[in-house]
């Protein structure tokens, strides 16, 4: 079912598309790809919303930066000073995080009305990215499929083709409370990472690959996220071709248990220190699935660059239980 809920000042139609299966529902915005509402059960059959969102499209216009369950491109997390040298030619992109690039620039994908069409228990979202857009090269085509599984696991498939060489690193940004409201500091996690990638302070990756043993960045074993947390975790099965489970959060409270499978080799804790109004910090967990922050500057990392006849391909599924 979609219906349509609000206009942009340009008049950009905004559609919101509901999908529902195996107890589980799920609204999209067309509007930045937005995970609006995703509602399941907890441990006593009471369903209840488990994700950061506003009621209407007014509120994500007027509270842009928290990226609250949108869809991020052209490239995920940040990109130091803003630059990044490709085939011997280096591209300036447009700084929008103090120097460096963040989230794609000031207009990333989450800030673009997308193309919708059903598909099977699900919506195929598309847009194009000009070349050029935001300093990136490449004329960008861009597939983003939702679709709930039989178990109602939430499935996000990216596809993207570009008429230049580029780099891509797309991932969805919905902040979690399986609790439904207060604080998720008190969610446990457990993430299959025994490295994480040291940053400065400006969050750009130094380049180590750090062991997480004996530090705050170990949750090999299931242990509470509490705050301080924006930081890549560099997952121990690598990139794969289909989705491996890497992540497991889980709320003592209601009972909810969230896992996250992915095909990426990282994925980004964010616990929502800085989220700004109308939440209080820490009232959600980003579990954003990517290649690592400022790949394009780091040959060392695992590359995010994309060529003319290749076709960029990743899969993140979040699957729902209660124990």
């Amino acid at each position: 079912m979609n219906e349509l809920i609000g206009t942009l000042s340009d008049g950009a139609a905004v559609h919101r598309w509901t999908l529902r299966r195996a107890g589980v529902r799920v609204r999209i915005l067309t509007y930045g790809g937005i995970v609006q509402d995703v509602e399941v059960p907890d441990r006593d059959g009471r369903a209840g919303n488990v994700v950061l969102g506003f009621s209407g499209l007014d509120g994500y216009l007027r509270h842009p930066e928290p990226f609250l369950g949108a869809l991020i491109g052209r490239y995920a997390n940040r990109i130091a000073g803003a630059r990044f040298a490709l085939d011997g030619r280096t591209y300036a992109l447009e700084p929008n995080n103090g120097p460096n690039s963040l989230h794609g620039g000031a207009r990333g994908f989450d800030k673009r009305v997308w193309d919708a069409e059903p598909v099977e228990h699900g919506v195929r979202l598309t847009l194009v990215a000009g070349h050029g857009e935001e300093g990136f090269p490449g004329r960008l085509e861009v597939a983003v499929t939702y679709a709930l599984d039989e178990r109602g696991a939430l499935r996000i498939a990216y596809e993207a083709a570009t008429g230049a060489p580029t780099h891509v690193n797309l991932t969805n940004h919905t902040y979690w409370n399986l609790s439904g409201s207060g604080s998720a500091a008190g969610h446990e996690l457990r993430l299959a990472a025994s490295r994480y990638t040291p940053s400065d302070a400006d969050l750009i990756p130094t380049g180590e690959l750090a062991d997480v043993s004996g530090t705050r960045f170990d949750f090999r074993e299931a242990r509470r996220t509490g705050t301080g947390y924006d930081d890549n975790f560099v997952l121990d099965k690598g990139v794969t071709r289909t989705p491996v489970e890497v992540a497991e959060l889980y709320d003592p409270a209601s009972g909810r248990v969230l896992t996250v499978a992915t095909t990426e080799p990282g994925m980004q804790l964010y616990t929502a220190d800085h989220i700004g109004e109308p939440f209080l910090p820490g009232a959600g967990v980003a579990l954003e699935t990517q290649h690592f922050p400022d790949s394009p500057n780091r040959p060392e990392f695992p590359s995010t660059v994309l060529r003319p006849g290749e076709v960029y391909r990743s899969e993140t599924v979040y699957g729902f239980s209660v124990r």
